[in-house]
């Protein structure tokens, strides 16, 4: 008989206020905001850590993150539905503005969170390469919240397996799947934070850039993997030979991110 993990099954929603549910997934995404907000103002107020690379001050992060978080839920519902769901939002467009029904894009949101940042380090007068940095390396903790509240919703769960560890996912068709979002939470978010914060620590924050290019290499890889187990968008399915758009889009990512490490460690060297 086949094993499996009974699904933690967790209420969706934390509490009503009211008529106005809070909910996990609304939770994770402030949750991750404050904590990488904390997280940045550690690492900018640490001179050592940047050897004499201008950065901006700690009491600067309090714009930044508002940069980003506008950033993020603008770009991450952009990219959802450009990259995930067009035709649906073409036949019902003011579904586009019901975010609280969940959809939301990573590979959107970092590009809103780019543009954010991009702002924010003209209107600041800092390098734009020094923000990313600090900016990507706080990443992970968010990425690891947002995944937790994938589980718990749940949503985005995995392929069909016989691993002892499957589950059966509320809402599913009754098979035994993967628990990817924990796949992912775990490579894209816990992994990739130690990665980055032994990288800082080594002194790659000296390098403008590697934190950055770190960072989209290693989520780009990781998503790759993840996606092995996931489930592909059921609007969108396999695209071809078992790509899925989580992988195409990771691609871009990986690419820029071998091109950042590149100038980064040239650029030192030169």
């Amino acid at each position: 008989m086949l094993l499996l993990i009974p699904y933690p099954v967790i209420n969706p929603v934390l509490v009503n206020l009211g008529p106005l549910p809070i909910r996990w997934y609304a939770l994770a995404y402030i949750a991750g905001i404050i904590f990488g907000w904390a997280y940045v103002r550690h690492l900018v107020s640490r001179d050592k850590l940047w050897g004499g690379i201008p950065h901006p001050s700690p009491a600067s992060i309090d714009d930044l993150v508002v940069y980003v978080a506008f950033g993020i839920i603008l770009g991450g519902r952009a990219g959802y539905v450009l990259f995930y769901n067009l035709p649906v939002y073409l036949a019902h467009p003011l579904e586009i503005f019901a975010v609280w029904k969940g959809g939301m894009s990573f590979h959107g949101g970092l590009l809103g969170a780019m543009l954010g940042i991009i702002l924010f380090a003209r209107r600041a007068g800092v390098p734009m390469l020094s923000v990313m940095d600090a900016t990507a390396a706080s990443v992970p903790i968010g990425l690891a919240l947002g995944r937790l509240a994938n589980f718990i919703k749940p949503e985005l769960w995995g392929r069909p397996t016989d691993v002892p560890w499957a589950m059966i996912f509320p809402g599913s068709d009754g098979q035994p799947r993967h628990p990817s979002q924990l796949y992912e939470a775990g490579l894209e978010g816990v992994a990739l934070f130690l990665l980055l914060m032994l990288a800082v620590r080594l002194g790659a924050l000296k390098r403008p850039g590697l934190v950055t290019g770190l960072f989209a290499l290693g989520y780009g890889i990781a998503r790759i993997i993840c996606e092995f187990f996931r489930e592909p968008d059921p609007q969108l399915g396999f695209l071809f030979g078992g790509a899925t758009m989580g992988m195409l889009l990771s691609v871009p990512l990986i690419l820029a991110g071998l091109v950042l490490i590149y100038y980064a460690m040239r650029d030192r060297a030169a």
